[in-house]
């Protein structure tokens, strides 16, 4: 019966995908980028790769399989923006608004990492990880944004909708190799998108922007699994140095990009939706400790947390574990509340406001 039951499961996410995800964007081959071989990009690394039967276990597990410690018995501690406030906000400025979805304030213009404010992390709004919390702000209440970072195309990170509502207020879009490609096709003006490989570099206004490298992977639909590039990005400002992983596993890159731009005054550090079934896409948190070493980072902000159930740990548990590895190590920790400012020069440490919605 439990076989019977999970192939109908198959069965309907597997239509559901398709006819969401019909209307694939044709890519180039980017037979330039060492990141590409026979038409896809690949990690140094080769990540695991999973048989059929054990995806579908995996898809049981997630949808019928966890217990009611994925998601948060209250609602979760948000403090409301208004486009106001933001503008008469000081420089160095950083707001966590969800997920991996940052606003940062430098050299006095808005920037904006993986945009994600969609209800559902799913190629349907009727199904799917669903939103812990509304965002902070609305993203049509944000002010006008300089340039906006995307770091892979996963639903978690590339929201259609957000990006429509940002195609007129944001001055550039910096994606990695083909990501760009699907801005364009969704309406975004080419002369706004500018694509990326691994360690090139881009100067938006005062502030160069790094593609970095990561262990991830790629993929929205049927067919097109790593036919596009992920990345990390370092954001070097004047007098301000941040990086933001977005999703990677532990990998060596971590210390090479510390080598190249360290010592980063914030790491923006993905700690969430970790397993040890796939320990090369996503960092348990002594990894991200770890990794923030290498970077030579000063503060550490975890993030990939508290928005929505991806994995099978309780939702609050990367951030319990962060806290107490970071007491442990000596390591510097900032954990805001979601739309709380953090003054990037002198950063606060945050509460462990993730108690309260147990």
């Amino acid at each position: 019966m439990k076989r019977i039951l999970i192939m109908l499961l198959a069965g309907v996410l597997l239509v559901t995908t398709y006819f969401a995800c019909a209307h694939t964007v044709a890519l180039p081959t980017y037979p330039d980028s060492p990141q590409n071989r026979d038409g896809m990009f690949r990690n140094d690394t080769p990540r695991q790769e999973f048989g059929a039967w054990k995806k579908l276990s995996l898809w049981w597990t997630f949808f019928f399989g966890k217990n009611g410690d994925t998601t948060p018995s209250q609602d979760i501690p948000v403090v409301e923006l208004t486009r106001q406030q933001l503008l008469d906000a000081p420089d160095n400025s950083l707001y966590r608004l969800g997920h991996s979805t940052i606003l940062l304030k430098l050299g006095g213009r808005f920037w904006l990492t993986d945009p994600v404010f969609c209800l559902r992390a799913s190629p349907v709004q009727w199904a799917g990880p669903r939103r812990f919390h509304a965002p902070p702000i609305a993203v049509a209440d944000l002010p006008p944004i300089e340039g906006v970072l995307l770091s892979h195309n996963h639903y978690d990170h590339l929201d259609r909708e957000a990006i429509a509502a940002l195609a007129d207020k944001t001055g550039t879009f910096l994606a990695p190799l083909g990501v760009g490609e699907q801005l364009i096709a969704w309406g975004v003006d080419p002369a706004k998108v500018r694509q990326l490989d691994w360690w090139q570099s881009t100067q938006v206004a005062d502030i160069v922007f790094v593609a970095t490298p990561a262990q991830h992977f790629s993929g929205r639909g049927m067919g097109d699994t790593d036919k596009t590039l992920w990345t990390s990005w370092a954001i070097l400002a004047d007098g301000m140095r941040v990086f933001f992983s977005a999703d990677s596993g532990y990998f060596q890159g971590f210390a090479a990009i510390g080598e190249r731009f360290g010592p980063f005054d914030i790491t923006l550090l993905e700690s969430g939706a970790y397993n040890v079934q796939w320990p090369l896409v996503h960092m348990q948190p002594e990894e991200t400790l770890q990794a923030h070493r290498d970077l030579r980072g000063r503060w550490l902000v975890p993030i990939h947390n508290g928005t929505f159930d991806l994995a099978f740990h309780p939702w609050q548990e990367p951030l319990e574990r962060m806290s107490t590895l970071a007491g442990e190590h000596g390591v510097l920790l900032s954990t805001p509340r979601m739309g709380e400012r953090i003054d990037m020069a002198a950063p606060h440490a945050g509460g462990p406001w993730w108690r309260e919605a147990r």
